[in-house]
C-alpha cells in the first residue's frame, strides 16, 4: 500500500486516463499504458532517463513476445514492467496485478467480501498474524494477534529458510478466503503444541479497523496500544481519535501506536491522525504546482489553520512511542515523521524508505494498476521529508522470540524506554 493522492485531493481510485494506445497483443496493450504515464506523469525523486528506459524495455517485451505474437499475455508484460520499474529505482511507483487491484479497491471502499478476519504478512515459516477482526470467524475460533500459519489447505506459506517468498503468501490467502469455503489451517502459538484449525469465512468489511489493547508496565502504569493497521480506508483517522479517547478515558498513562505493519494510505487521513501529537502541516510538490495538508487535534484543516494552530494545541500529551519496521511504508512514514517531531518515540527497525513521496493509481487495460509516483513531500519549513526514518531505539521484531515464547521485542522495548522516561521525570514530551 502507499501514500496516495492526486494533486488535488487524496486517494482518487476512480481516476479515469485516455492514453489512446492500440497494441499488438494484451501484454503491449498494458505495456505502453503504463510505459506512456510513466514518462508523462511521473514526479518523484528517481533521476533515471524514463524515456530511455521505457524504450530499452520496449525491445526486451517485443523479443519476449515473439514466439506469442498477437496472443502476447498480460503476465509477460508485468515481468517486464516489474524488472523497468526496478531499474527505475523508486519503489512507491509499482504495478498491481488484477487481484492487487481489486484487493486495494475493497479495503478504500470498504466493501463487504468473503474473509476469515485475519490479516497476515510473509515471514519465514508461514503467515504471521498481524491482526485479527473482533467478532469473525477468526476470532470465535481461538485466533490471535501473532499467531503464526505454518500450513494453509496443505500448503507451506510464507518465506523458506533463506527468505525466498514461498508460493502462497498474503495475498494468495486473500484468494482463498474470496472462495468462500473453509481454509484449513496449523497454527502455532508460544507455549502450546500446533494445532489445526478449520476457519470458516463470512461476509465481512474488507479493511481492518485500528484496535485498542492494554498492558501494565512497570514504572509506567497502564498503557494503551493501538495498532493501525492501514491508512486507506477514509475514516482511519476519525477511528483513530475514538481508540485515543477510549484510552484516554481507561486510564491511559502512556501510549504506543502500532504501525510495524501499516503499508500507508490516504495521506490526508495520516496528517490528521499525527495531529494528536502537535499540529501538522504537510506540504507537497507536483507538476502542476504545490498543494498543503494540514491536521489538528486529529482531524483535518486547511493547512492556513494549521500553520496558525499553536503547538500546544494536541489531544495527547503523555509519554508516546511509535513502533516502526520494514513494513512501515508510505504515509505511516509520515505519520511517524511527524509523531517523533512532537516527541513521541521511534522503536523498532527502520522503515522502508518511500515516506517523502506520494502516489496516483492509475487504472490500466486488463484490471492493472500502476501505483505511480506524482508529488515529493516537504514539511512546513519547507524541509523534504526523510524517504525512511531510523527508529530512536533500534528493537527488531525477533519472529523466533514472538512466536517461540510469545515475547514482543519490539513491544518490550518501547515500554522499558516509556517506564525509564517516566521514573526519571525527563521531560521529552
Amino acid at each position: 500500500m502507499a501514500c496516495n493522492l492526486p494533486p488535488t485531493r487524496v486517494l482518487t481510485l476512480t481516476l479515469a486516463i485516455t492514453l489512446g494506445l492500440a497494441g499488438a497483443s494484451p501484454a503491449t496493450d498494458l505495456y505502453d499504458s503504463a510505459a506512456q504515464a510513466l514518462e508523462t506523469r511521473y514526479f518523484g525523486w528517481a533521476t533515471a532517463d524514463r524515456a530511455a528506459l521505457a524504450r530499452r524495455y520496449a525491445d526486451v517485451l517485443a523479443e519476449r513476445c515473439a514466439p506469442q505474437g498477437e496472443s502476447c499475455d498480460y503476465a509477460t508484460a508485468r515481468a517486464v514492467l516489474g524488472d523497468l520499474l526496478t531499474e527505475l529505482g523508486d519503489p512507491h511507483t509499482n504495478l498491481r496485478d488484477p487481484e492487487g487491484a481489486e484487493r486495494l479497491r475493497e479495503v478504500s471502499e470498504n466493501r463487504a467480501v468473503s474473509r476469515t478476519g485475519l490479516r497476515t504478512v510473509r515471514v519465514v515459516g508461514g503467515l504471521l498474524v498481524v491482526s485479527v477482526m473482533p467478532g469473525s470467524p477468526a476470532d470465535r475460533a481461538g485466533v490471535r494477534r501473532f499467531d503464526l500459519l505454518t500450513r494453509v489447505n496443505g500448503e507451506v506459506p510464507g518465506k523458506d529458510p533463506d527468505g525466498k517468498n514461498l508460493p502462497l503468501g498474503p495475498n494468495e490467502f486473500v484468494s482463498l478466503e474470496r472462495r468462500a469455503a473453509p481454509l484449513s489451517v496449523t497454527l502455532r502459538r508460544a507455549g502450546v503444541p500446533d494445532r489445526d484449525l478449520l476457519l470458516e469465512t463470512a461476509l465481512l468489511q474488507a479493511r481492518d479497523e485500528p484496535t485498542l489493547s492494554w498492558v501494565e508496565a512497570a514504572g509506567t502504569g497502564r498503557v494503551a496500544i493501538i495498532d493501525i493497521p492501514s491508512f486507506l480506508p477514509q475514516d482511519t483517522s476519525e477511528l483513530f481519535l475514538k481508540r485515543l479517547t477510549e484510552a484516554q478515558l481507561g486510564g491511559a498513562a502512556a501510549l504506543v501506536v502500532d504501525l510495524r505493519y501499516n503499508g500507508g494510505g490516504s495521506l490526508t487521513e495520516c496528517v490528521a491522525a499525527a495531529s494528536v501529537f502537535a499540529p501538522v502541516v504537510y506540504e507537497s510538490r507536483w507538476a502542476g504546482g504545490t498543494s498543503s495538508y494540514g491536521g489538528v487535534q486529529g482531524r483535518e484543516v486547511r493547512a492556513a489553520a494549521a500553520r496558525a494552530a499553536p503547538p500546544t494545541l494536541n489531544i495527547w500529551r503523555g509519554p508516546a512511542a511509535v513502533l516502526v519496521g520494514p513494513g512501515t511504508a508510505s504515509c505511516a512514514e509520515v505519520f511517524s515523521h511527524f509523531a517523533r517531531g512532537a516527541g513521541a518515540l521511534l522503536v523498532g527497525e527502520r522503515t522502508r524508505g518511500v515516506g517523502n513521496s506520494g502516489v496516483q493509481f492509475l487504472p490500466l487495460p486488463g484490471g492493472h494498476l500502476l501505483s505511480l509516483t506524482v508529488l515529493r513531500a516537504f514539511d512546513a519549513a519547507g524541509q523534504p521529508l526523510p524517504a525512511a526514518l531510523t527508529p530512536d531505539v533500534l528493537a527488531p521484531t525477533d519472529l523466533v522470540a514472538l512466536t517461540a515464547r510469545g515475547e514482543d521485542t519490539t513491544l518490550s522495548a518501547a515500554l522499558r524506554r516509556l517506564s525509564a522516561v517516566g521514573s526519571s521525570g525527563e521531560a521529552r514530551w
